[in-house]
């Protein structure tokens, strides 16, 4: 289907606080776009006032470059699905999904064929006469599905459907949603506060803190190039050092200071303050021989080791007393390490930035927690 593209303009909602403070953002015409960020930070608020069950306190929502910000939900051509699914319980799966077809006045043959159609395409076409409390929770997520895009919309609206359901039925779920959204080439515009699910399915994605877009991308350049601390720690998981800049450029490139150690960080920039902070991703550290030679490299030593089944999780304490993170792959080729062993840790220029911002770890138990989940 052509068409979906949405525009907000200067796009604001105030409750008791602003919870969505002059947004301006496109999605394009059948982009997977997700809004990331954490509870309270006004994603979906934003989905709301898109689907126009919020009116907004000031701006515009276009859809298709029509002005739909004071039309009716049930006029703009877009649909909705909750994370609670709303089926009904007292329909089977074939009368849920034909419910809006029967609202709108379709006749029997028309019903018939759009839902047999809809159940094909979500891979439940013997499940019709199967009512909610009979399915597990992703085939319920995918009679939903079904039930929103029989009615054809331009855009399809999903606030953190993935939500109630497992984690390993999730990282599943993630893949079809993506497959089934580049099959209808409709418009999805998603919500969640789960930034693997952003990763993972996002043509590009909008970060969001206290009603304001911070950074918006695709996901390689979000998560390699984050815009300050709040997205680096944000989306995955970050290392964050606090260093002293003592030389900016050439370029984008500086030096800076880590206790007694002089690292040169590829990005850093000419407005960076004289304190910042250096963030290096825990895949991209390298763990060398104690000693080894060369630049960028800092002493430290092994407190823990925490297996993850595909990669192990090592934590150092760098001789400047900030606690880093190697994530290393189980592949057979690391060296034998253990609890207390020096090791040197290489920071590569290429991997480390340096960002403004003051979003760091609380502690250093909600640092670990977060790494290993």
């Amino acid at each position: 289907m052509s068409g979906g593209q949405i525009d907000l303009v200067s796009l604001s909602k105030r409750f008791v606080e602003l919870a969505v403070d002059d947004v301006n953002l496109t999605v394009s015409s059948g982009e997977f776009f997700s809004l990331l960020g954490p509870s309270g930070c006004g994603k979906t608020t934003t989905l709301r006032l898109i689907a126009g069950f919020e009116q907004p306190t000031s701006g515009r929502v276009l859809l298709d470059g029509v002005d739909v910000t004071n039309v009716a939900p049930n006029k703009r051509h877009v649909n909705t699905v909750f994370q609670s699914y709303a089926l009904f319980p007292f329909l089977n799966v074939y009368e849920n999904v034909a419910f809006g077809l029967r609202n709108a006045g379709a006749d029997k043959a028309t019903i018939r064929g759009k839902v047999f159609e809809m159940l094909e395409l979500v891979s439940l076409t013997s499940y019709e006469k199967r009512r909610p409390a009979q399915l597990s929770g992703g085939q319920q997520q995918r009679v939903a599905l079904a039930r929103a895009l029989v009615l054809d919309p331009a855009v399809l609206l999903l606030d953190e459907p993935l939500g109630a359901l497992d984690a390993k039925l999730r990282r599943s779920l993630k893949v079809e949603l993506k497959a089934l959204q580049e099959r209808v080439g409709i418009t999805f515009l998603y919500v969640t506060h789960d930034q693997e699910e952003a990763l993972t399915m996002s043509d590009r994605l909008a970060v969001m803190r206290s009603g304001k877009i911070v950074q918006m991308g695709g996901p390689h350049e979000i998560y390699d190039e984050p815009a300050d601390t709040y997205v680096a720690d944000f989306l995955g998981v970050s290392n964050l050092m606090a260093v002293t800049v003592v030389e900016r450029g050439p370029g984008s490139r500086c030096t800076v200071k880590l206790g007694e150690s002089v690292l040169t960080a590829g990005f850093g920039g000419q407005q960076l303050p004289d304190r910042a902070h250096a963030v290096i991703r825990p895949e991209r550290v390298r763990i060398e021989e104690f000693g080894a030679p060369g630049p960028n490299r800092v002493p430290g030593m092994v407190e823990r080791l925490v297996y993850l089944g595909s990669a192990t999780q090592i934590l150092i304490r760098l001789a400047a007393g900030v606690q880093v993170q190697a994530l290393v792959q189980n592949d057979g080729s690391a060296a034998d390490l253990a609890q207390g062993t020096p090791v040197q840790v290489h920071l590569a220029p290429d991997a480390l930035r340096v960002l403004t911002g003051d979003d760091i770890p609380q502690d250093e138990d909600e640092f670990e927690v977060a790494a290993a989940s």
